[in-house]
This record gives structure tokens, C-alpha cells and sequence, in this order.
């Protein structure tokens, strides 16, 4: 009877002492706005370059992983959770997180990624002259290469349309961006705007019958989060579709152009190690994407009436084929495309 009384007495204050070195690790509340694929990968992406530095969530840090499903007062629940659990840092991957933990902490550090314009969101006003506690990386889509590239892919085009987003801050800045940039090009951005992705179906259908030559998307939250149904309307329609974001091309876009969503998490992951490290957020300027990288959707294209020549092909970084496999070919570097 006393040596199962032992047993028992040993067995509780392992199992407390594993917890109390559960609590001691250092903990990173991480958050996303929604399941959009491009988050995701940033994700995938931070946490990796955590694991390349030897921590493991459970065996060396702790990592509180959450996600607002598109549901703003709950990413605001969320970024106040972190602070009342006082974790050491805050990630906030897309504008409406950082915008959350903004609001929830001027104390602990923040570390965001996937922000369109960071200064808007109000983290500061330059990459050097930022909040003392918050730092990051900008994820600005190259739009003007974009729209070039659509206007050497289409030389007759001058009606693109694009849904956007009036709430997400991020995707009313794309939007005129986009329309500024366009004008430029001798080429109208003809929207609609949306309220949820609930509306992407059916409003990309009404943007189709708005006399378009083709859809240019610009990236926003909602929308890349229910991308394969503007994907779906326009292989119906037999419309070209250009997405905002690399991962469009895998529902249905024909071509894009941008960032590398992986790397961009793992260049987040190496400036939260340097905050974990004892650096300050201050000292750290916030950063940005450089090396734009191509896309293709070889079957998409035939479906939307878009053939692309020898160069193009050679340019991208990746083609799928439609037989389900792709070409990876991301060691080039595109960024004049």
C-alpha cells in the first residue's frame, strides 16, 4: 500500500513539474485572419524557420496557434487572449491581426507578416521609423508588374476587372493601387465590391457580365480565401484570370505574379528569432519581399483562351500543366519581370 502511495505521489509531481516547465518555455501567440491559402503558407513558413533554428513547439518554446475564421471581433478576442496569457510575442499574420494587436498591447512585442502597407495599419511611418515594440515583414504585391504583364499576355485588353473588399483596409489600398497604376497602362479596373466571401460567386458573376476583357484579382483575405469560385466562373466563362497571389494559380488563375508566401514566413520566423533573442523591435527595420516570381496554369489558360509564347514559359518560376504535376523552377530570380 505505500509503495503504490509513493508511486502515485511521484507520478503527480512529474506530471506538475513537466507543467511548470511547460509554462517557463517561451511562448509566441501566432494568429491569422482566415484560411486563406497565402496565410497558411506564411504559417508553414514561420514556423519552419523555427524548427532550422532548433525550436520545437512543446519541446523548447511554446506556440498558441489560432485562427479568426473570418470573423473580425473574434481576431480581436484573439489578440486580447495573448496579452491575458502574457505570452512573450505576438505574430499577426494579415492587416486585420496586426491591426487587433495593435489595439490589445503597446507592451508586448509584435512581429506581423502578410500586411499590405504596415503605416496605414499604424505601425509607424516608415520601415525605420516604426512603434518601438512592432516590426515585420510588408508583403506589397507587385501590382504594376502585374498589370504589364497582363498587358503584354493580352496587348488588346482595356477593361480588367477585380472584386475587392471595402472592410479589409489592405484590399481598398490594392484596389486603388491597382486603379492608379492601370491608368498608366491606358487600362480601366472595373470592381465590385463584396461584404464576405460568401458574396465571391455571385458578384464574380456580375463582374463577368460588366464587359471585361479579363479579370485582374488583387489579393485580399476574403477573396484568396474563396478563390476557386472566381476560378470556377471563369473557366465557365472562358475568361482570363490573373491572380494576386502565387497559390491562384492552383484554383484557377492562369497566371500570377508575387511573392514566395513560404519564404515570406520564414523571413518572419528569422526576425522573431532575433526579438526572442533579445533584440529589440525598434532596432529591427521592417522589410519587404523582393524576388517576384511567376506562375502558370498551362490548362487554365487553354480553358480561358490564353496561350503563352516560348519566353513566358522559360520566365516562370512554376507551370502547371494540368496533368496534375507542375515544373518547379524557383531558383530563378524574376524580379524584372
Amino acid at each position: 500500500m505505500r509503495k503504490v502511495l509513493i508511486l502515485f505521489l511521484l507520478s503527480i509531481l512529474f506530471f506538475y513539474s513537466c507543467g511548470k516547465q511547460h509554462e517557463n518555455f517561451y511562448t509566441i501567440g501566432i494568429f491569422q485572419v482566415n484560411d486563406a491559402p497565402h496565410l497558411d503558407e506564411v504559417r508553414k513558413g514561420f514556423i519552419r524557420a523555427l524548427e532550422n533554428s532548433g525550436l520545437r513547439d512543446g519541446e523548447n518554446i511554446r506556440l498558441i496557434i489560432r485562427n479568426g475564421k473570418g470573423n473580425i471581433p473574434e481576431v480581436q478576442r484573439i489578440a486580447q487572449e495573448f496579452v491575458t496569457e502574457e505570452v512573450n510575442m505576438i505574430v499577426a499574420l494579415s492587416t486585420p491581426c496586426l491591426q487587433a494587436a495593435l489595439i490589445a498591447t503597446h507592451e508586448v512585442p509584435i512581429v506581423f507578416s502578410s500586411v499590405a502597407d504596415p503605416y496605414i495599419a499604424g505601425a509607424g511611418k516608415s520601415a525605420s521609423d516604426h512603434l518601438s515594440t512592432v516590426t515585420g515583414v510588408c508583403s506589397r504585391s507587385p501590382i504594376k508588374e502585374s498589370l504589364e504583364f497582363i498587358k503584354k499576355i493580352l496587348p488588346g485588353a482595356k477593361r480588367l476587372g477585380t472584386l475587392w473588399t471595402p472592410s479589409e483596409i489592405n484590399s481598398q489600398f490594392y484596389f486603388e493601387l491597382a486603379r492608379d497604376e492601370a491608368r498608366s497602362l491606358n487600362l480601366e479596373i472595373v470592381d465590385v465590391p463584396i461584404a464576405n466571401k460568401s458574396q465571391v460567386l455571385h458578384s464574380a458573376q456580375v463582374l463577368i457580365n460588366k464587359k471585361i476583357d479579363a479579370i485582374y484579382q488583387i489579393s485580399d483575405n476574403t477573396i484568396n480565401a474563396s478563390f476557386q469560385a472566381l476560378g470556377n466562373v471563369a473557366e465557365e466563362n472562358a475568361m482570363p484570370l490573373f491572380g494576386g497571389f502565387l497559390l491562384s494559380t492552383q484554383l484557377g488563375a492562369c497566371a500570377a505574379l508575387g511573392w514566395d508566401f513560404f519564404e515570406m514566413g520564414q523571413k518572419t520566423g528569422e526576425i522573431a528569432l532575433r526579438v526572442k533573442n533579445g533584440e529589440s523591435p525598434a532596432e529591427i527595420p521592417i522589410q519587404y519581399m523582393s524576388k517576384v516570381r511567376l506562375h502558370l496554369n498551362l490548362q487554365a489558360a487553354e480553358t480561358q483562351g490564353i496561350k503563352f509564347c516560348g519566353q513566358i514559359l522559360d520566365k516562370a518560376d512554376e507551370i502547371l500543366n494540368g496533368e496534375e504535376n507542375s515544373q518547379n523552377r524557383s531558383d530563378k530570380n524574376h524580379s524584372n519581370i
